[in-house]
């Protein structure tokens, strides 16, 4: 009889096959070690009875149900023979797992598990909540460790769900970085660099050096204690459910009743209950709406002090549509929101900045204050698609408030403008010599259609091969462009500056600004979609090329976010090119780092390069704070000042850090 197999297999390689009954088997042996593994990389906010319930139904589920089904799942795993294909690595170390490491199956479950627990981390809602097993009146937490396994468990819940991925599988699993990479990779990350970065991040208490930590009983969700949860709080839910359920039973015989309601919703969820507050906040005619002139005399030149306008701001029944389903979006609706954005209904009633028809779709803006909200519908409420955008936007002022995407269509963006903007233009970012060109201005604000920037790249990629044009605003004196949110980016140029200093980002203009970005832009895409507010680029450094190799320019791209958090800096090298507009290379990132920012307005970064006589060198360069460069690694050697240049081989690695002014030290951005 045919036994079942899942198959094994890398991306591009030819597949191998796992019997279904080797998993089987490999679970059973090492399902503590399974259990485990989930539960570490399982997001910490999930409480730990609830985290506990989902570890073990991982590990359960890692079984494939059948031949069928485990070949299309294609996991990544170790053959169970050699020479059989190709093989993920398998872990290395305690000796109650020996063996694992040449264990296809093993490899083939603890990759589920793997992918699994990160699924888990992505999900807002908790993982596994439909099928998981409920335990009523029962707390099931793993037995208390002492105060290092409490520092190992807070500096973990700290990081993201692949960066706790990559700590357990070097520490737990005992895997090197480039086994780890690889099983990071197939579990569906996409930076593993990254996560293996982040995973650096982590202080190890004293009792972890040796890996001993991970492996207490603190950690173990096969050794549980079970605690009552709180019976009288327990008594009081079960009676609010009953009142609740009764309430709901009698709002819904009410609302069946025959009656007018409030008219037409368009793609609006059905409303079952009736609030009065809430009723006046999507009332049309309580919207918000601010004088033609407000602008000129407001205190404050933000979104707030803009007029409504569009040729369909006083449609009421479109009005009603879109307050509807910004409260009650139904199923069909397309519903975004930028990263930190909430998409819950306005507290009170909005303001409208919007409404008219652009590009043959019937767009309206709002703002509540904290966000800006896009209701977009084709056709005129009658089944036609219906979408609902959210965007970040407090703490806007005159500089981040010149302008909103009102519709993207076939590459191409129309915005409409501030009404303080009398005189938009474009201009191509990697073509720095090319004068603006003036763009063309509806009565309503809206801009005539605008090739979006980096049209055609692959967004998040990073690659250039195609990039021949980055298109941005000329909005009065900023200078935005569109990365994929509905409040464009600002662009800006110079020293981060720094808290009590006059000096700091400005707009750009002036041949250099315009050099810098003209080799930058291209880089942008790593940056769409993160809810970003504004992006500076500062060229911190330059450099003499050894043997003759000319002048090479340091420049450090920091992004902020509305939220405050997740920015990304990027550190790039730019040796001498004859095109102005060739890509700078990327040496370092990061997200969430101070570097470049404000906060922190230095930066050190390296790169390796390769003169026209084909030596390789080590460079460094550090901002003006820095007073000494240090390498360590393959290329060891010191410079004075903030430059370093030292011989190197291909391939070659080391850790570089600096010397400050002030006395203390500062580590190279990787």
């Amino acid at each position: 009889m045919e036994q079942q197999q899942a198959t094994a297999d890398l991306p591009g390689d030819p597949p191998t096959l796992i019997d279904v009954e080797q998993a089987e088997a490999a679970i059973v042996e090492h399902y503590p070690r399974l259990v485990r593994l989930g539960y570490l990389v399982l997001p910490p906010g999930m409480g730990r009875t609830r985290r506990v319930l989902a570890a073990h139904a991982l590990a359960q589920r890692a079984l494939p149900r059948g031949r069928a089904s485990a070949e299309a799942e294609n996991p990544v795993a170790a053959p169970a023979e050699a020479g059989a294909g190709p093989r993920v690595p398998g872990q290395r170390g305690p000796e109650d797992t020996a063996g694992a490491a040449g264990d296809g199956g093993y490899a083939f479950v603890r990759l589920r598990v793997l992918r699994g627990a990160l699924r888990a981390a992505r999900r807002r809602r908790g993982p596994l909540a439909p099928a998981l097993p409920r335990v009523w009146g029962l707390r099931l937490v793993p037995r208390p460790g002492g105060a290092d396994e409490l520092a190992l468990d807070k500096a973990l819940s700290e990081l993201s769900g692949p960066g706790r991925a990559a700590y357990v599988l070097r520490e737990l699993e005992r895997m090197g970085d480039r086994e780890a990479r690889e099983v990071l990779k197939a579990a569906g990350v996409a930076d593993p660099r990254g996560a293996l970065a982040e995973a650096d991040t982590v202080d190890d208490p004293a009792g972890s050096r040796d890996g001993a930590l991970l492996e207490s009983p603190e950690f173990d969700p096969c050794a549980l204690q079970a605690r009552p949860t709180d019976l009288l709080r327990r008594r009081q839910h079960v009676r609010a459910a009953l009142a609740a359920a009764a309430a709901l039973v009698v709002c819904g015989t009410l609302l069946g009743l025959p009656g007018e309601g409030w008219g037409p919703s368009g793609a609006a969820a059905p409303s079952y209950a009736r609030n009065p507050s809430s009723e006046r906040a999507l009332d049309p005619a309580e919207l918000t709406r601010a004088a033609p002139d407000t602008w000129r005399t407001a205190t404050r030149a933000d979104f707030s002090s803009w007029p409504a306008r569009g040729d369909r701001r006083d449609d009421t029944p479109l009005l009603r549509r879109a307050l509807a389903v910004w409260a009650r979006p139904g199923r069909s609706v397309h519903v975004s929101a930028t990263p930190g954005t909430q998409s819950g209904p306005p507290s009170g009633p909005p303001q409208l900045l919007y409404a008219g028809e652009v590009d043959q779709v019937t767009v309206v803006l709002l703002y509540d204050g904290l966000r800006v909200v896009r209701y977009a519908e084709t056709g005129r409420g009658d089944g036609g698609a219906v979408a609902l955008d959210f965007a970040r936007a407090d703490a806007a002022d005159a500089a981040s408030s010149t302008g909103l995407v009102a519709t993207r269509a076939d590459g191409n963006v129309r915005y409409l403008t501030a009404p303080w903007v009398r005189h938009p233009s474009v201009r191509d970012l990697v073509r720095p010599d090319e004068a603006a060109r003036p763009l063309r201005l509806a009565a309503d604000g809206v801009t005539e259609p605008v090739r979006a920037g980096g049209a055609g790249l692959v967004r998040g990629s990073g690659q250039t091969p195609d990039c021949e044009s980055w298109t941005a605003l000329r909005l009065g004196s900023r200078l935005v462009t569109d990365l994929g949110e509905i409040v464009p980016a600002r662009l800006t140029y110079g020293s981060p500056g720094g808290r009590g200093r006059l000096d700091g980002p400005r707009d750009v203009a002036g041949a250099r600004a315009r050099a810098a970005w003209a080799h930058t832009a291209c880089r942008l895409p790593l940056l769409h979609s993160r809810g970003v507010r504004a992006v500076n680029a500062w060229r911190f450094a330059a450099q003499r090329l050894p043997e003759g190799g000319g002048a090479a320019d340091w420049v450090c791209t920091r992004a902020e976010t509305w939220r405050g958090a997740g920015g990304r800096v990027l550190a790039q090298f730019q040796p001498p090119a004859t095109d102005p507009a060739a890509p700078a290379a990327v040496v370092a990132s990061a997200d969430g780092s101070p570097a470049c920012g404000p906060r922190a307005p230095r930066v050190l970064a390296g790169a390796l390069w390769k003169s026209r006589t084909g030596r390789w060198y080590l460079l460094a360069a550090g901002s003006s704070q820095v007073t000494s460069v240090a390498a360590r690694g393959d290329v060891r050697g010191t410079a004075a000042g903030r430059l370093l240049t030292l011989p190197a081989q291909a391939g070659d690695q080391a850790r570089l850090s600096g010397r400050l002014a002030s006395g203390g030290r500062l580590p190279a951005l990787r």
